[in-house]
């Protein structure tokens, strides 16, 4: 029976999210809604208008493809740095490293490492 109580309550809350951010039921203009965007000039700031009009004039630059047939295009030299592969890390980086727990014949100090304090 408690179970069923605490089931219903989250399907009551959850529907009760649902209408209030869905604006179902509600008077207000769609412009309040949270779904629609704010309409009309007015609205923007000037460094909203400013970020309109940089993009307006972007959006009007043609590029043209004769830049590469240039003399002074193909006289161009390319200095980056050649990105050298490195060796990846372990398949398993969890893996304990049993490997580096061996101990060389002369030394008895390197076995005591990692072997647990007594």
């Amino acid at each position: 029976m408690r179970h069923k109580l605490i089931i219903i309550l989250a399907i009551v809350v959850a529907g009760l999210a649902w209408w209030g951010l869905s604006g179902i039921g509600s008077s207000s203009s769609p412009s309040s809604s949270l779904l629609s965007t704010q309409g009309g000039d007015a609205s923007l700031t000037p460094a909203d208008q400013n970020l309109v009009a940089t993009l307006l004039q972007l959006r009007a630059v043609k590029l043209e493809s004769t830049i590469f047939s240039e003399p002074a295009f193909g006289a161009l030299k390319d200095f980056s740095t050649p990105i050298i592969p490195e060796p990846v890390g372990r398949e398993n980086p969890f893996e304990p490293f049993l490997h580096m727990a061996t101990s060389t014949p002369g030394s008895s100090h390197a076995s005591s490492i990692f072997t647990p304090g007594r």
